[in-house]
């Protein structure tokens, strides 16, 4: 526990650490003001009170009420704390604590660390939002949105560009189809070690895009809030799919209806402000409404992101899933998409569905994208 201004004992970390039954074996925090301040922050949060006071005989400050209100509590947790055991402070306070004090004092949404988690409280609760709350819950998830595309979107369009140029080589010599990779690999054998130069004998480039045959990716996300991670996402990639001139992308949420959002695929903020969280499923009608989208199975790819509790009978689910397969229309299922992500989905549906003919995942967006680029290049 160390910020740039503050340095804290060994000893005194300890009891920290272990929280007041250790005062009992003779680790104190003694006059440490900024380690009592710590011991404070950490008792308002994770007091068993449920108000922010520490436990007696527990975690925290002691017995008696911290006195602490939220925004004093943020405030501290930035002074005290460097920023990735803030970041998860942060977190449990959105999980232990809610969405009440951000609708009583909208201003703390402008303090606290924009991140994943608190997006999906947002989103749980933005129907509780007033004017000024809104406003600001949707600068949060700008953000948060702006920060996943920026780690997501190289690896996800190299990747599936990559694909569809297939890897194929022209003799037009055009500066921007220029494969360095495999023109670095290919020429190492005439590495000058004497001179350290790399002595290139042939250059090679990609050939181009097929622009008139583009590949079409359909996005279908289950609105039930199990999958409310994966949806936030899943809009960031779609959104990355959309910019990419050889890939055309449609999107639509589901539950018991199907909610196209195609004309807003490049405005993912705009996507999450219109998930509606509950309600049945009925997976196998979103895929009816995929198949009404598919207009060369060749070139389609369906990637049905759900937990698979299907709300209709299942078997008229797999026969869904078998007759797209059989057109040629490649599904991808996932029971997961993220960084963080513990897939809870139903495992025996999702291995009908793969014998079926859809492959099923749970992984991060680039993997996705990988085993995109895979189909692609077939």
């Amino acid at each position: 526990m160390k910020d740039r201004a503050v340095s804290i004992p060994l000893q005194t970390r300890w009891r920290l650490v272990l929280g007041q039954d250790a005062e009992a074996c003779g680790l104190t925090l003694g006059g440490d003001a900024d380690a009592r301040r710590i011991d404070n922050l950490v008792g308002f949060l994770f007091g068993d009170d449920g108000a922010g006071g520490a436990p007696s005989g527990g975690r925290g400050a002691g017995s008696q009420s911290s006195g602490l209100t939220v925004p004093e509590w943020v405030a501290g947790v930035r002074e005290l704390f460097p920023n990735e055991a803030r970041e998860v402070l942060e977190r449990e306070l959105v999980r232990r604590r809610g969405i009440r004090e951000l609708l009583d004092q909208p201003e703390l949404l402008e303090r606290i660390e924009p991140s994943v988690d608190l997006v999906r409280t947002l989103l749980t609760h933005k129907d509780l939002f007033n004017e000024k709350t809104r406003m600001l819950a949707r600068k949060v998830i700008e953000d948060v949105v702006r920060q996943l595309k920026e780690r997501m979107q190289v690896q996800v369009e190299t990747s599936v560009t990559g694909a569809i140029r297939r890897d194929r080589h022209s003799p037009r010599r055009v500066f921007r189809n220029l494969d360095l990779r495999t023109t670095l690999r290919r020429n190492l054998r005439h590495y000058d070690a004497k001179r350290e130069k790399l002595l290139v004998d042939r250059i090679y480039y990609f050939g181009a895009e097929r622009r008139r045959r583009p590949w079409h990716v359909i996005i279908a996300v289950d609105q039930s809030g199990s999958m409310l991670d994966s949806a936030i996402y899943s809009a960031v990639m779609a959104s990355i799919f959309h910019e990419l001139p050889s890939v055309s992308t449609s999107l639509f949420l589901f539950d018991t209806r199907v909610v196209d959002l195609t004309s807003q695929v490049g405005e993912p903020v705009d996507v999450l402000l219109s998930i509606q969280l509950g309600g049945g499923t009925l997976i196998r009608e979103a895929l009816r409404y995929a198949e009404q989208l598919v207009r060369e199975p060749g070139r389609t790819i369906v990637v049905l992101i759900t937990d698979f509790y299907e709300g209709a009978p299942e078997d008229q689910l797999v026969r869904q899933v078998e007759e797209m397969a059989q057109s040629g229309t490649r599904m991808i299922g996932l029971g997961a998409l993220g960084y963080d992500a513990r897939p809870a989905y139903n495992r025996e549906t999702a291995k009908k569905l793969q014998k079926a003919g859809m492959d099923i995942l749970a992984c991060t967006p680039e993997k996705l994208a990988e085993c995109m680029a895979e189909i692609i290049r077939g």
